[in-house]
């Protein structure tokens, strides 16, 4: 598991596609990403994070959290 901001995030492997992907955890929303290597699911993860924290400010929502 990943964490950053309070938000935990999932990696796992896909062979099919040769790259790492993974998914915030323990929210009602669907976020995902992915990287080639553990550097880059890392910054995925955390773009993701900053990502779904600005689009809920900006929609005027509440984001979830997860800790």
């Amino acid at each position: 598991m990943l964490e950053y901001k309070g938000y935990l995030g999932s990696v796992a492997y896909s062979a099919e596609d040769g790259v790492l992907h993974g998914r915030l955890e323990f929210i009602r929303d669907l976020v995902t990403y992915e990287g080639k290597d553990a550097r880059g699911i890392k910054a995925a993860f955390q773009e993701a994070v900053d990502d779904y924290l600005e689009l809920c400010e900006a929609e005027g929502g509440k984001p979830d959290v997860t800790l």
